[in-house]
C-alpha cells in the first residue's frame, strides 16, 4: 500500500480522534508532510519506538500505541496461562498524550484478559523497571520519550527481569505488531469493567515505598552523609518531569536536607516551558539551576531528565562559576568513589565488575584497573548492561558494582535494570559530601582524578538526518566509512578498526581477530596514542553519531587532540 493509499484510509475514517482529524485536515495538499507521516510505520526495535506526536502511521498517536500494545498482547497470548496472568506493569511520564497512551495500553491488554498494574500518576522509568521485578509481572510498558523535545513521545517494552525486552522477544513482538491490519479496529476493554474484574490494578504509594527502601541501600558511608549531608547545599531540578516527588524524597531520606528544587521546573509540564530541550546533556537546561545555585552558594547542581533515567551535573569552580560535567566525568567520579569507599570498608569483592558501553570513556577503565575490578564493554543500550547483570547472578563469576553509558545514564545497584537517575542523584550527593569533608568540591575531585589516572576528553557529535531520505543518507555515510576507512585522524595513526557489523577487528599490519560481541552497525577506530573514534546510527532517532575519546598526559594536550579529531571528522564528511 502506498503512502497515498494509507493517507486516504485515515482520511476516510469517520471515527478519527478529533485532534488528529484537525491536524490531518490542516495537512491537506502538503504532500511532503503527508508522505513523511504515512510512508512507513514507526520503527519498533529493542528500544521500542519513539517519534514526533501527530497523525499518521509514522507518528506517535493513540492508534500507533494501540497497535504496539496489540502486538504485545498477541505475543503474550501464545504464553502459558500462568505466565500471562502475571500481567504487565505500566508507567508514563509528563509528556503530552502519555497518560492516555498508558491507559489505552491497559485497555488493549485487558481486552485480551491480560492483567495490568498501572500507576495512578506519572512515575520514573527506573521505578517501572523496579516494579516489574517487585510485582513479578511478565512485562512492562513505559510511555516516554526520555530527554527529547516536547514534540516527541515514545513507548518502551520491558521484559520480566526489568530490562528492556531482549532482541528475540522484541523481534517476535514486532511481527505481531505488523500483523495488525487495521489500527482503527483494535479492541479496547472498558476501564471500569477491568477494575471491577481485577484486570486493572491502580498502583502508587506502596510501590513508591518499596522502591525508596531499596534506594536507601545505595548509600555507602552513612556516617559521612550524616555529618556532611545536613549542611551541603545542593540544587536539584527534575526538568518538569517524573523525578520531583521520588527524587526529592530519596535525597531527604538519604540525609541531604539542604537541597533546593528549582521551583519553576518542579511541576510536570508537557511543554517543558522553561527549557528548549529537557535534556541534562544540554547546557541551557541548567540555566535556572545555575542562577539559583549562585544565589544560594550551592556546591552541586543536579538535573535529571523527564523520565528520571539520565542525570547531569554542574559543579562550582573556584571563581564561583559552574562547570558542567560530561557523562563520562560523572561516571568517573561515581566509580572511583564507589570502589574506594568499598575498599576502605573491606566490602569490595575480589570478582568486582564494572560494565560500560563501547562508546564510553576509557577513563573508567583506568579507574577499574586501579582497584582490581574487571571492566566489561558491551554494545550501546542499557539492556546489554542488564544482560551482564543477569549473567553474573546466574554464574556468580562477577559481582556487579557499577554500570554506565556516556549519554548520562548510570546504575549503582541492580534492583533496577535500566539507568536510574534517582539512585545516581543520591550517590553523586554522597560523592560531593566526601570531597566536601576534605575541603574540596567535585571540580577539585575531578582534577585529582585526572592527575592520578591521566587526562581524558570526549565529545559526541550528532548529525540529524530526518525525513524520507534520512535513513538512506545515514546508510551512505556508514558505507563510505567502511569503503574508505581513514588510516589516521588528525595525524594520529589508526592502530585497529573494530567493525561490529562484521565482527572483525582489523589491525594496521593486516591481521584480523574475531570479536565476541553481538553484531551491530558500529565502527570504532582505535588510535596509536590510546585515543579512539566511533561512528554509529542512533537506535531511536534519525541521527548518525560520532564519538571522540581523546587521551593525553596533560589537560592542554587532551583538549587539543579532541578538537583536532572533531575537525578531522568534519573534513571527512565534507570531502
Amino acid at each position: 500500500m502506498s503512502w497515498k493509499d494509507t493517507y486516504q484510509k485515515w482520511n476516510e475514517f469517520q471515527g478519527l480522534d478529533q485532534t488528529l482529524r484537525a491536524e490531518l485536515d490542516s495537512l491537506a495538499g502538503n504532500d511532503k508532510e503527508l508522505e513523511d507521516a504515512f510512508y512507513t510505520p514507526m520503527e519498533f526495535g529493542t528500544a521500542g519506538m519513539r517519534g514526533v506526536l501527530g497523525v499518521g502511521i509514522n507518528r506517535m498517536n493513540i492508534y500507533t500505541v494501540r497497535q504496539a500494545t496489540e502486538g504485545l498482547a498477541r505475543f503474550m497470548d501464545q504464553l502459558d496461562a500462568v505466565t500471562r496472568q502475571r500481567g504487565v506493569a505500566i508507567s508514563y511520564d509528563s509528556r503530552h498524550g502519555s497518560r492516555e497512551f498508558a491507559y489505552d495500553s491497559a485497555r488493549v491488554l485487558g481486552a485480551h484478559g491480560i492483567p495490568t498494574y498501572i500507576f495512578e500518576s506519572l512515575r520514573p522509568t527506573p521505578e517501572l523497571s523496579f516494579t516489574i521485578r517487585h510485582l513479578n509481572t511478565y512485562a512492562g510498558i513505559m510511555v516516554t520519550a526520555s530527554h527529547n523535545p516536547k514534540q516527541y513521545n515514545g513507548y518502551k517494552i520491558y521484559g520480566e527481569d526489568g530490562a528492556q525486552m531482549p532482541p528475540k522477544e522484541s523481534d517476535l513482538i514486532t511481527k505481531y505488531i505488523r500483523s495488525v491490519d487495521d489500527l482503527f479496529m483494535i479492541k479496547l476493554a472498558d476501564q471500569e469493567e477491568l477494575l471491577t474484574n481485577n484486570l486493572m490494578t491502580i498502583i502508587g504509594d506502596e510501590v513508591d515505598r518499596a522502591y525508596l527502601d531499596h534506594v536507601k541501600t545505595v548509600t555507602i558511608d552513612h556516617d559521612l552523609v550524616a555529618q556532611e549531608g545536613k549542611q551541603m547545599k545542593l540544587i536539584f531540578t527534575p526538568l518538569h518531569g517524573t523525578g520531583a516527588k521520588i527524587g526529592s524524597q530519596a535525597l531527604r531520606e538519604a540525609g541531604f536536607e539542604e537541597f533546593t528544587m528549582v521551583p519553576e521546573q518542579a511541576q510536570p509540564d508537557g511543554d517543558f516551558s522553561t527549557v528548549a530541550k529537557p535534556n541534562p546533556e544540554d547546557p541551557a537546561a541548567f540555566d535556572m539551576a545555575i542562577a539559583l545555585g549562585k544565589k544560594e552558594g550551592a556546591d552541586l547542581l543536579i538535573a535529571i531528565d523527564p523520565d528520571a533515567d539520565r542525570l547531569g551535573a554542574a559543579v562550582r569552580q573556584p571563581n564561583g562559576d559552574y562547570q558542567l560535567l560530561t557523562g563520562n566525568q560523572i561516571a568517573a567520579l561515581l566509580l572511583d568513589y564507589i570502589l574506594a569507599a568499598k575498599q576502605r570498608q573491606n566490602t569490595l569483592p575480589a570478582n568486582a565488575a564494572v560494565v560500560k558501553s563501547i562508546v564510553s570513556s576509557e577513563f573508567a577503565t583506568a579507574i577499574a584497573d586501579h582497584y582490581g575490578a574487571k571492566m566489561i564493554n558491551v554494545l550501546t543500550g542499557f539492556k546489554f548492561i542488564a544482560e551482564q547483570i543477569k549473567e553474573y547472578e546466574q554464574t556468580q563469576n562477577h559481582t556487579f558494582e557499577f554500570g554506565f553509558e556516556e549519554s548520562f545514564g548510570y546504575l549503582i545497584k541492580p534492583f533496577v535494570r535500566d539507568k536510574d537517575a534517582v539512585q545516581s542523584t543520591v550517590m553523586l550527593a554522597e560523592v560531593a559530601a566526601y570531597y566536601k569533608h576534605q575541603g574540596m568540591n567535585l571540580y577539585d575531585g575531578l582534577q585529582a582524578l585526572f592527575s592520578k589516572y591521566g587526562y581524558f576528553a570526549e565529545k559526541t557529535i550528532s548529525h540529524v538526518l530526518a525525513g524520507v531520505e534520512g535513513p538512506a543518507k545515514i546508510a551512505a555515510i556508514m558505507a563510505d566509512f567502511r569503503a574508505n576507512a581513514p588510516a589516521a585522524f588528525a595525524g594520529v595513526a589508526v592502530a585497529a578498526v573494530e567493525d561490529f557489523a562484521s565482527g572483525e577487528k582489523k589491525y594496521a599490519d593486516g591481521h584480523v581477530e574475531m570479536m565476541t560481541l553481538p553484531k551491530a552497525n558500529v565502527l570504532k577506530y582505535l588510535l596509536a596514542d590510546g585515543s579512539w573514534i566511533a561512528v554509529r546510527p542512533s537506535g531511536t532517532e534519525p541521527k548518525i553519531k560520532f564519538y571522540i575519546g581523546a587521551q593525553d598526559n596533560t589537560a592542554a594536550g587532551v583538549h587539543a587532540k579532541r578538537q583536532s579529531f572533531e575537525k578531522a571528522i568534519t573534513e571527512f564528511l565534507n570531502k
